[in-house]
């Protein structure tokens, strides 16, 4: 990785800051890859539940995690990001309850994130790579030009989260959603392993009140001093 030519924009925060959207519209924006790496770890529960591999088998979720052959595509503005997994679109399903259930038991093991840490890094292609999730800044793109911290309060977090999903036609408690999200965050930022932080040199870059235009042209700006 040391001394790799091709830039790398890496974007890490908390869970409801809208560094999903802006990851999105920034690499659309400037034609380069895009990397969720929060996906990775449902797509190796997914890819494990299809080829059989029990999700206590560290050895065998290991194997599967090394060899994940997937991709991400960016879609048309307002449109999530398509994911795919051995050629196959699996975008919603790497969404659905079991999924995600898979993925936190898959996340905690040590070895499944050494494994996808090269995978991680697979994705730094050129012209360029936009990189979303938790500990990008820190530990998989130690040497990123530009990196951004994205937060926002947990009371901004909660409501973007309720507004979503009653959208999506779910009966949500904002209080129950607030309750989640701080404790989510309690667990990320003080789990031993790649806890939730910004990096030394990231810029951080609070999105409550701010809209996603807002934030984006920020990074932009942050880009254009890189």
């Amino acid at each position: 990785m040391a001394g790799n030519p091709v830039p790398v924009v890496a974007v890490d925060g908390p869970g409801g800051s809208g560094k999903g959207t802006v990851t999105q519209m920034l690499a659309r924006r400037l034609g380069w890859h895009l990397l969720d790496s929060g996906a990775l770890y449902r797509l190796t529960a997914l890819a494990a539940r299809r080829q059989g591999v029990d999700l206590a088998d560290e050895v065998g979720l290991v194997g599967v995690a090394a060899g994940l052959d997937v991709s991400f595509q960016p879609t048309p503005e307002g449109e999530p990001v398509r994911v795919f997994l051995d050629g196959d679109d699996v975008t919603r399903e790497i969404r659905t309850e079991q999924t995600g259930d898979g993925a936190s038991r898959v996340a905690v093991i040590q070895a499944v994130r050494d494994a996808l840490l090269q995978r991680q890094r697979d994705f730094r292609q050129a012209p360029g790579l936009v990189a979303d999730g938790r500990d990008m800044g820190t530990v998989v793109f130690p040497d990123a030009p530009v990196k951004v911290f994205l937060t926002a309060s947990a009371e901004e977090r909660a409501r973007r989260r309720y507004l979503q999903l009653k959208e999506a036609g779910m009966d949500v408690n904002i209080q129950n959603l607030l309750d989640e999200i701080r404790a989510r965050d309690e667990r990320d930022m003080n789990r031993s392993a790649a806890p939730l932080k910004p990096a030394d040199d990231a810029q951080v870059i609070d999105s409550t009140g701010l809209s996603i235009e807002e934030v984006l042209s920020k990074v932009m700006a942050l880009l254009g001093q890189a």
